[in-house]
């Protein structure tokens, strides 16, 4: 598992519980302060940012959860998956083109990085080196071929 990744998400599902329980209760007691509760825009605005946190928080738990149960020796060694550095052929423009499969929280400023859960990064996933992939795009169909790649075993 990527302990990077956890960490940060964990970081995150702590701020979003610390709202839910110090900040927000605050919020939902002042504005009830204010009076009638059945035009108290301020007071309906403090019950929805509740509900939005706690959406929050129970998606970031299944996101830790899927995370944490990410086995990094479960994953190939000889075909495209999460961590693989892969070199790629544009087939079109015949430029070459290196990315690393990365989850979509490793994304922050690393112009060589690909989510693995964007449309490119699931085309790739499961490619050999010798494999051509065609991949759907608003243009059209983009077709590179998997020249080399380094899995996450091999850094």
């Amino acid at each position: 598992m990527p302990k990077h990744v956890l960490a940060k998400l964990e970081t995150e599902l702590k701020v979003l519980k610390q709202a839910l329980l110090v900040e927000i209760p605050k919020e939902i007691a002042s504005a009830a302060s204010q009076g009638d509760l059945s035009e108290n825009a301020e007071y309906e605005q403090a019950l929805a940012k509740r509900d939005i946190y706690q959406n929050k928080v129970v998606t970031m738990e299944k996101r830790i959860a899927e995370v944490a149960s990410l086995d990094i020796n479960r994953l190939p060694r000889n075909k495209v998956a999460y961590g693989t550095r892969v070199t790629l052929l544009d087939l079109d423009s015949e430029k070459e083109v290196t990315y690393k499969l990365v989850l979509p929280e490793e994304l922050a400023d690393h112009p060589d990085h690909l989510s693995i859960s964007s449309p490119i990064g699931m085309a790739l996933v499961g490619a050999v080196e010798g494999d051509e992939v065609k991949i759907k795009i608003p243009a059209g169909i983009k077709r590179f071929e998997v020249l080399t790649l380094v899995t996450v075993h091999e850094q």
